[in-house]
């Protein structure tokens, strides 16, 4: 549980640094990070667990890039209606109200009308998705002779191109299962894997995934022959290839909410006689 604990405090530490400043906006008070500063700025922030984000013009007026739902629950996307009129009605067909996608606009609109703007933009092909997932397991690659399920929890962060609707990805994934009184196994996995996406909507995808590599932190407890009890500790590397399925439902703008049968069969472990029962349910967002 530590080790997990010590990863999702890295995976939130890992980000880059941006000026930040106090701005009053319609009666709010807002911490804004600085994105793009040119003839019109990009400014940003995680407020109340929601991507907010803001521009400015150069005499000093800031206006909420807004996607709100409609009657009909559908967003109306008046950040494009907004950015166009901003832009001399620079093209908006292929924005999305995303960090990147705004980004890369505002610094190709700046570009065109100021000859002396130099980017600030770090370009990058490639996005994150930050995930927390719970569910169950009965570890199916561990002995386990009364099909005993445990609870677990896990985290990850998926590595995908930046594309509208990318079908490759990796991730880095923790996860922690626990022990009970029935079966006092737990182990805490750190893994690499891969994702594609075979079903990809704009409202939800459905892939198949491999863990390639996975680390195993394992602690057991076990009856001797001499009726002792012992505690038993193991560290294990492996490259398993094992396979999952999973389904991501789009929930926002920047969030979905996850399904994934996480272990059904490995290449190269065996199963240990128990049908795999490893299902966890849980939240992503785009970083």
């Amino acid at each position: 549980m530590r080790r997990i604990i010590i990863l999702l405090f890295v995976c939130f530490a890992f980000q880059l640094n941006y000026s930040q400043e106090t701005y009053n906006i319609r009666g709010e008070t807002l911490e804004l990070k600085t994105e793009i500063d040119g003839k019109l700025d990009l400014l940003w922030n995680i407020i109340d667990g929601k991507y907010r984000y803001f521009v400015r013009t150069e005499d000093g007026t800031i206006t909420e890039l807004k996607n709100s739902k409609g009657v009909d629950n559908k967003f109306q996307e008046e950040y494009k209606a907004t950015l166009s009129s901003l832009t001399n009605e620079m093209s908006t067909d292929e924005l999305k109200l995303t960090l990147y996608s705004l980004r890369n606009y505002l610094d190709a609109y700046n570009a065109s009308v100021d000859p002396d703007y130099t980017s600030t933009s770090t370009e990058s092909n490639v996005q994150f998705r930050l995930g927390v997932s719970g569910g169950i397991t009965n570890n199916p690659f561990v002995g386990n002779p009364d099909n005993k399920n445990v609870p677990m929890i896990g985290a990850e962060l998926e590595i995908f191109e930046a594309n509208v609707l990318p079908r490759h990805s990796g991730f880095l994934q923790a996860r922690h299962a626990f022990d009970s009184d029935d079966f006092p196994y737990s182990t805490t996995e750190l893994s690499l894997g891969y994702r594609y996406r075979f079903i990809n909507k704009e409202t939800f995808s459905i892939y198949g995934q491999f863990k390639l590599a996975t680390l195993n932190f394992s602690n057991a407890t076990f009856i001797s022959e001499d009726d002792m009890e012992i505690d038993s500790s193991e560290t294990s590397f492996d490259i398993p290839f094992i396979f999952g399925v999973g389904s991501d439902i789009k929930i926002g703008e920047n969030s979905f909410i996850t399904i994934i049968y996480g272990e059904l069969f490995a290449i190269f472990l065996d199963n240990q006689g128990n049908f795999s029962t490893d299902i966890a349910i849980g939240y992503k967002f785009n970083l």
